[in-house]
């Protein structure tokens, strides 16, 4: 179980180095672009939740991600767990929750950069990434490997 929360740790070490790197090297609202036309970096201050919803709820943000990551420890603790996937998955949420959270009560905001060109998509940072990772590969154990393993609840 420790490697998980090591793995959670170097991916929030990881958000956390990103975010610091483009905070150093951008002004606000700065872009470079990486692929033209296809992919920058543009760097903005997100004081809401996903996509800029919810602009300047610090304390519902903060009550959501205590209530959301106690739950996520508190269950990866209490289910047995036999499967790498799982774990793998609760890594990346926790690391995914946590790097926004650290950004949320150092700074007030979270550093976005990361820019689809090519699509009207919002900014999104590597935080998200993990995030997303993590809810996708969670959802594909729960799917198709949790029953097998033998780690169902009781609503089956």
């Amino acid at each position: 179980m420790i490697l998980y929360y090591l793995l959670a740790a170097a991916l929030i070490a990881i958000d956390q180095l990103v975010k610091w790197g483009i905070v150093q090297n951008f002004a606000l609202y700065d872009e470079l672009e990486v692929i033209p036309d296809i992919f920058s970096l543009y760097y903005i201050q997100n004081r809401g939740a996903a996509w800029g919803i919810l602009q300047g709820r610090m304390g519902l943000f903060f009550i959501i991600t205590v209530l959301v990551v106690g739950y996520l420890v508190y269950t990866f603790h209490n289910l047995p767990q036999k499967s790498i996937l799982a774990g793998i998955s609760f890594s990346f949420i926790l690391a995914g929750a946590l790097g926004n959270f650290i950004d949320r009560m150092c700074l007030g905001y979270v550093v976005d950069m990361l820019r689809f060109d090519f699509i009207d998509f919002p900014i999104f940072n590597v935080a998200d990434v993990f995030l997303t990772i993590g809810v996708g590969t969670m959802i594909v154990y729960l799917l198709f490997f949790e029953k097998e393993e033998g780690t169902t609840s009781k609503r089956d």
